[in-house]
């Protein structure tokens, strides 16, 4: 009997899958909620989700592009505490970055998606990675100046 698995089923398949078991199995998968049957309808059904689904996918990642792309031309400024010689008072997180980020530019950016190995420590500018998607990465440029 042919069923289309509704979640993923450890040794059988993925979910969206059809794949082809005895009589019994199917019953116990029915009973579940694991699978349905495979007819017309339903395989039809399936179809229309996925391509609906690619569609959803497809529309996030084309916002996070532009997002990425707008990003990229502005930059946010922080400012630290700098004592004789040039030495700074502590560093930058990414949480103060972000902070800077929705006061100045008004986006609200989630701090652990920001690939900061290692806090700010010096002043100047600094390209901090972002990643907003896992197919897309966008720079912010971060200015830290003396406070």
């Amino acid at each position: 009997m042919k069923v289309i698995l509704l979640e993923d089923v450890k040794s059988l398949g993925n979910k969206g899958t059809i794949v082809n078991v005895s009589d019994g199995y199917a019953r116990n998968l029915f009973t579940k909620k694991l699978g349905i049957e495979a007819t017309p309808k339903n395989i039809n059904d399936l179809k229309l989700q996925k391509a609906h689904e690619e569609k959803v996918a497809q529309q996030i990642l084309d916002e996070a592009k532009a997002f990425a792309a707008e990003i990229a031309e502005k930059q946010v400024t922080v400012s630290i505490k700098v004592g004789e010689g040039g030495r700074t008072f502590g560093s930058v997180s990414s949480k103060e970055i972000a902070e800077a980020a929705k006061a100045q530019l008004g986006y609200d950016i989630d701090k652990k998606k920001m690939l900061l190995t290692n806090p700010i420590k010096a002043l100047g500018t600094t390209i901090v990675p972002i990643k907003l998607h896992p197919k897309v990465t966008a720079e912010l440029k971060v200015v830290v100046k003396e406070a």
